[in-house]
């Protein structure tokens, strides 16, 4: 299991280690080789640059791991093996000694064949294209990106949500309907939780909020008031993200919110916000781009908004009627409750893994 971080890494946390007890139960045996440790992520976060003893240190356990990797029948890889270099220098070092499962959950090839400097982009633009290919097997966050891995002639292709562990998300009252049975009280809390380097989107809805004036609050969950390009118009409270206080936060929440810009790297968001706050059993409100699209079911679970106005107006209506709220909220948790959680989507993982190992998937 060849994993981009540790259990601090939302990507690894969800796509990966949360199925360790599903794939124990299923008879697969795995040994976990991260790239990268959480006091790695800690210190990015923190806004310290990790020193360079502490990537090549990082590199020389990878190496080692995938020099190892003709012990096992698979290897189960988070996007790519070494960041940064090529993927003829991954097959030196030992990947493709044993078939592997690619598993991709951003539009990650976009990092290298996006990228503004003309050498990164002749060196690596084609990476995860020759990755996906070479892949027996690649599982795609949505199918934005199982698109782009059948495009880039990946021979087997199949979709895995990020989903959630619905025992971590128990449902309970929306925060403002437990303080007052009549729905009537104060602010109501808009929350978003998320990382450091997705905070920056907020900024797509701060003059909406703005607009709504003393009806909202605003409650950041994952990142400081730094990690903004610009103050935000309106109050917000920021605090850390724990994964002991997640479930917490999210319960603090009345509405969640999921803004984006339509560009290529948000295209391949897995949507992972929105299914959270509606395991949560919140509402939630969205920009239409990519998942979002799909999982927000426009005034079922929620709404979805373009523009400075349609965002106003979603947040506003949703504000001003607590019983609305409620349906939403339900209606979110029940479509989590059918599709988007570890048991339904467990035995798709475990059927491609096998797959994969038995050489049942479509390799060359």
């Amino acid at each position: 299991m060849l994993t981009r971080y540790g259990q601090l890494g939302a990507s690894t946390r969800l796509r990966f280690l949360a199925y360790r007890p599903a794939l124990r139960e299923a008879g697969i045996r795995l040994t976990e080789a991260p790239l990268l440790d959480d006091a790695y992520l800690q210190a990015l976060y923190a806004g310290r640059r990790p020193s360079r003893r502490t990537i090549a240190a990082a590199y020389a356990r990878r190496i080692a791991a995938l020099r190892s990797a003709r012990r096992h029948d698979l290897v189960w890889l988070e996007k790519e093996a070494l960041p940064w270099l090529p993927a003829g220098a991954e097959a030196a070092a030992g990947l493709g000694s044993v078939p592997y499962v690619m598993d991709i959950d951003d539009a990650w090839f976009e990092r290298y064949a996006g990228h503004r400097l003309a050498p990164v982009r002749a060196l690596l633009g084609d990476k995860f294209a020759t990755l996906a290919r070479n892949a027996r097997i690649v599982l795609a966050g949505n199918p934005y990106l199982a698109d782009w891995a059948r495009g880039a002639g990946a021979r087997d292709v199949r979709i895995l949500p990020t989903v959630v562990d619905l025992t971590r998300y128990p449902v309970q009252p929306l925060p403002e309907l437990a303080a007052s049975p009549a729905g009537v009280g104060g602010p109501v809390t808009v929350g978003w939780m998320g990382s450091p380097s997705t905070a920056r989107y907020l900024g797509l809805i701060g003059s909406a909020l703005a607009r709504l004036g003393p009806a909202v609050r605003l409650r950041v969950v994952g990142a400081a008031g730094r990690d903004l390009p610009c103050p935000l118009p309106v109050p917000a409270a920021f605090v850390p993200w724990s994964e002991e206080g997640e479930a917490g936060e999210l319960a603090g929440f009345a509405i969640g919110v999921m803004p984006l810009p339509d560009d290529p790297w948000e295209r391949g968001k897995c949507g992972y916000k929105l299914i959270q706050y509606m395991a949560a059993g919140r509402p939630v409100v969205a920009s239409p781009v990519g998942v979002n699209a799909t999982l927000v079911q426009h005034g079922v679970n929620g709404f979805l908004a373009e523009d400075e106005a349609s965002w106003t107006e979603a947040i506003g209506r949703l504000a001003a009627d607590p019983d609305l709220r409620a349906r939403m909220g339900a209606a979110g948790r029940r479509l989590v409750e059918e599709r988007y959680n570890l048991g339904a989507a467990a035995p798709s993982l475990v059927q491609a893994l096998r797959d994969a190992a038995a050489g049942q998937g479509a390799w060359p």
